[in-house]
Formats: structure tokens, C-alpha cells, sequence
């Protein structure tokens, strides 16, 4: 019998190194996920051991800006007002005084560092105290209608009161749980002024103002309004974040607030705030440096061109000099690790100054 043209039995030899081709792929992926596991539990564990020691360079930097807050009112001439030129605003402080080495820049500590900023609430206005005049003057100067002014600044008093009962203009409850997603109205104070966002009428632009609107997301959620305020033909351009703060004294500071602040002021417009900015700015004209002239008292303000005593009389009770109030923001580095971390502190006085609140960003 002829086996010579019989067929050749099939090759497998090709369909097991396909097999093992395979195999060796489904082995690699299962390693590179593993590794790739395996790094991001190293990391998480890394941060968790940073951790603490990143908080406490965050609190060491609380502890840093209560020591010059409160030794600031020892040193003569700086008692008695809260000033830009003084070294918690980053100003130089007097010549010679104690707190001329302190730096609150990249202050080494251990393994790490960390900067200090700090910001006065008195330089805006306590949106939780300001009285219905005062938002009406705000919304004047940042050019809102007068058709809507009484509908939004009317919700905004309805928010901040402790009832749940509309004012003929205004939104309570009843009005905001037919909203998406529903929510209740605060009725009480604002905790962040973010919080304006949920009230109706105030939009982005509003809160935010004409350039922050472009650069910021709508904080909270979006914002549910039955309508939204009209901005006039003279809208400032100046939103209600760089007005308002949640805290603070009723008073603002004369010496810190901005030219938009100093506004919100009776009889005070653009010229007469500017004349109080370049007075206590002194002869370079830039704040926050050594020839600074803070007002050491409101009165002061009568030799301000357009004011007499009789405004300053009236103003009287709408600021000061002192600041009692402030935020402090601690950047903690610990390479390449960081954290922000965020502190409201109240002075009393040189001795007392209390930590209200501490938390990381």
C-alpha cells in the first residue's frame, strides 16, 4: 500500500504559541494592574502618614499670625488701628518694632514650611448686619435696575430672617422647594457668602461681578431664579463677593476697604473714596508701605475734599479704624506634598485673640 501522498496530520504547534502569546499578554496586564494598584496604595498610605504633619504646620501658621495680630496693638503708634502697612497685611510695620524680623513668607519648621495671609473682614461689610438702606446702596452703586432692586434685595432679607414668611417682593421656602433640586430658605445667617447663589435673582455676574463671572463656576449648584436682576447701562462691573464678607464687626474699616466698600459709605462717591485711598496712602501713592498715612480716627475724614463734619457725623456709625476680625490662609508644604488650610480668628486685645474656626481646603 502507497503512503506517499497520504495528507500530513495538522500543525498545532502555531496555535499554542498564539495560546501562550496570550496568556504572557493577560499576565502583563494583570502585573501592570497590580503595580499600578499597588503605587496608588503607596501614596494614599504616604499622604496619610503626611497627613498630621501638614496640619500642624497649618495650625503652627494660626498660631504664627495670632502672635503678630496680637503683638501688633503693643507696639506704640500701631495700637488703636488696623492698617495695610502693618505686617499682618504684609506691610512693613513700624521701624524697629518687634515684629520687624517676623517673615510670614516660606517659614521653615521641621521637614516642611508654610505661608501666612491675612485678611481683615472689617474691609467689606457683614452681609449677616447690613441693614436694608445699605444693600440698597450697593445695588445702586453696582448699577443693578431699580425695577428688580426691591425683589432681590428683599429676598435676601427674607433668607437671613428667622421666619418663613415672604415679604411682598421677597422667596421663602414655599418658593425654592419648587425649584430642581428643591431646597429649603436659610432663615438665619449666612455661613459662606457663597450662599448668596442660592438666593433668587442673584446670578454669577452678580455675585461674582462682570470678570469673575467669566473666571468662576457657579459655586453650591445652580442657581434657581425666577428671575434674574437686570443690569443697567452704569452696571460697575463689581460683584457682591468683593462687597460683602460673612463676618465681621458692623463697622468697616476705613483703612482697608477697597474704593468699591468705601462707596457703600453715605455721601461718599468714586472721587471722595479715592481721595481717602490716596490720603492714606501717602506720598508714594501704594499701600502697604512705610509712609503710609492711616486714619488713627474717623474724624479725620472731614479734611477729606467733599466731606464736612456734618457727613462725617453721619457716617460715623458705618465705620472705623480698627479691625477685629480676620482670615487667615496657611499654605503647608512638605515636598511634594501640600495643603491650605483656612482659620477665622476674633482679637480682643493683645492677649486674647481666639482661633473661631479651623479647617483644611
Amino acid at each position: 500500500m502507497d503512503f506517499s501522498h497520504s495528507p500530513a496530520p495538522p500543525r498545532r504547534d502555531g496555535i499554542a504559541l498564539v495560546i501562550v502569546l496570550l496568556v504572557v499578554v493577560a499576565l502583563g496586564i494583570l502585573a501592570g494592574g497590580f503595580s499600578y494598584s499597588m503605587l496608588v496604595e503607596t501614596r494614599l498610605a504616604r499622604n496619610a502618614n503626611m497627613e498630621p504633619d501638614l496640619e500642624w504646620l497649618g495650625r503652627s501658621g494660626v498660631e504664627l499670625a495670632r502672635y503678630v495680630l496680637g503683638h501688633t496693638l503693643s507696639i506704640p503708634g500701631e495700637s488703636g488701628i488696623a492698617s495695610l502697612n502693618q505686617k499682618w497685611a504684609g506691610g512693613p510695620g513700624m521701624t524697629n518694632d518687634i515684629l520687624s524680623e517676623i517673615n510670614l513668607s516660606d517659614v521653615p519648621l521641621g521637614n516642611g514650611s508654610f505661608s501666612v495671609k491675612i485678611v481683615d473682614c472689617e474691609r467689606k461689610v457683614n452681609i449677616n448686619i447690613a441693614s436694608e438702606d445699605l444693600l440698597q446702596r450697593a445695588f445702586v452703586f453696582m448699577g443693578v435696575d431699580a425695577a428688580v432692586q426691591s425683589s432681590v434685595i428683599e429676598a435676601i432679607l427674607d433668607w437671613k430672617d428667622l421666619d418663613d414668611n415672604p415679604r411682598l417682593n421677597g422667596a421663602e421656602s414655599e418658593e425654592y422647594l419648587r425649584g430642581n433640586p428643591p431646597y429649603y430658605s436659610k432663615n438665619g445667617p449666612l455661613d459662606d457668602i457663597a450662599e448668596l447663589m442660592m438666593i433668587r435673582g442673584i446670578t454669577p455676574e452678580l455675585f461674582w461681578g462682570h470678570e469673575g463671572a467669566r473666571q468662576n463656576p457657579r459655586s453650591l449648584q445652580e442657581t434657581v431664579s425666577s428671575g434674574s436682576p437686570g443690569l443697567g447701562q452704569t452696571y460697575s462691573g463689581v460683584g457682591l463677593s468683593e462687597l460683602f464678607t460673612t463676618f465681621g464687626t458692623p463697622q468697616i474699616n476705613i483703612n482697608t476697604a477697597s474704593l468699591a466698600v468705601l462707596q457703600l459709605l453715605p455721601g461718599v462717591d468714586a472721587n471722595i473714596a479715592g481721595a481717602i485711598m490716596q490720603r492714606r496712602a501717602g506720598y508714594d501713592g501704594a499701600e502697604g508701605t512705610e509712609d503710609d498715612q492711616p486714619f488713627r480716627s474717623v474724624v479725620e475724614l472731614a479734611g477729606i475734599a467733599g466731606l464736612g463734619p456734618q457727613y462725617v457725623a453721619l457716617i460715623q456709625r458705618f465705620c472705623g479704624v480698627m479691625s477685629a476680625t480676620f482670615e487667615v490662609t496657611v499654605e503647608a508644604k512638605m515636598s511634594p506634598y501640600r495643603r491650605r488650610f483656612k482659620a477665622l480668628v476674633r482679637r480682643a486685645n493683645a492677649r486674647d485673640v481666639a482661633i473661631l474656626h479651623f479647617g483644611w481646603e
